[in-house]
């Protein structure tokens, strides 16, 4: 290719890049023209990210040798913090209070209103006198209250039997009869009379039957 050759072809490739150009450019203003609004607001962002990078860059040539040693090992700290944290332990906690953030937000509420009445001062008042009267107690007062606390509980086990509940049960509702029956005096001849109302036979009954089982458990064979 000769030299004139040469200069013509790079005139045409000149002459379609401007081309190009021109289309895009006619392109460009027919989308601004279209979307006048869009492109503003596109302009607008466009200023506030060039202004925070302006920011970016001042603070960072502010920044001492120390500073960014300083900011290296902040990140180096907060990192193994992090690493410190992700344990199952602290992933299930994450998911208790995930299962459970409105009950920890009521119980917040209510600690929260405690401690603004006062409330949770006496409580924690309390906590103290109690622990103080714990460490006065003697071996012997231990040594008591522990024998009560035995009693009360062969009470409750000897209460929670079916058969004790019901026997309960049948002297309540006589007791609570009589009462609404409001009975009067009786004499010789009135006994001789209930003593063949069969009713009372029953009742009579059971008056011995209860005799005898607390006879049983009280005779000297049973305390020995």
């Amino acid at each position: 290719m000769s030299g004139e050759d040469a200069e013509e072809a790079s005139d045409a490739g000149r002459a379609d890049d401007v081309g190009r150009e021109d289309l895009d450019r006619d392109d460009l203003e027919a989308l601004v023209a279209e979307n006048p609004e869009a492109v503003a607001a596109f302009l607008d962002r466009l200023d506030a990210v060039n202004e925070l990078l302006d920011v970016l860059a001042l603070g960072e040539a502010a920044l001492t040798d120390e500073m960014v040693v300083e900011l290296a090992d902040t990140a180096s700290t907060l990192a193994e913090s992090a690493d410190g944290l992700a344990t199952a332990e602290t992933v299930e906690l994450a998911t208790t209070v995930g299962d459970n953030g409105d009950e920890l937000r009521e119980a917040m509420e209510t600690l929260i209103e405690l401690q603004r009445s006062g409330t949770l001062d006496e409580l924690a008042e309390l906590g103290q006198v109690g622990s103080l009267a714990t460490a006065a107690l003697d071996d012997g007062m231990v040594r008591s209250l522990a024998g009560t606390g035995a009693a009360l509980g062969e009470v409750a086990d000897a209460a929670a039997d079916e058969e004790v509940r019901e026997g309960t049960k049948t002297l309540l509702a006589g007791l609570g009869a009589a009462q609404r029956s409001e009975p009067s005096k009786v004499g010789a001849v009135g006994l001789a009379r209930g003593l063949r109302d069969p009713e009372i036979q029953y009742g009579l009954g059971y008056v011995l039957a209860l005799s005898k089982a607390i006879g049983r458990s009280r005779s000297p064979e049973n305390e020995s």
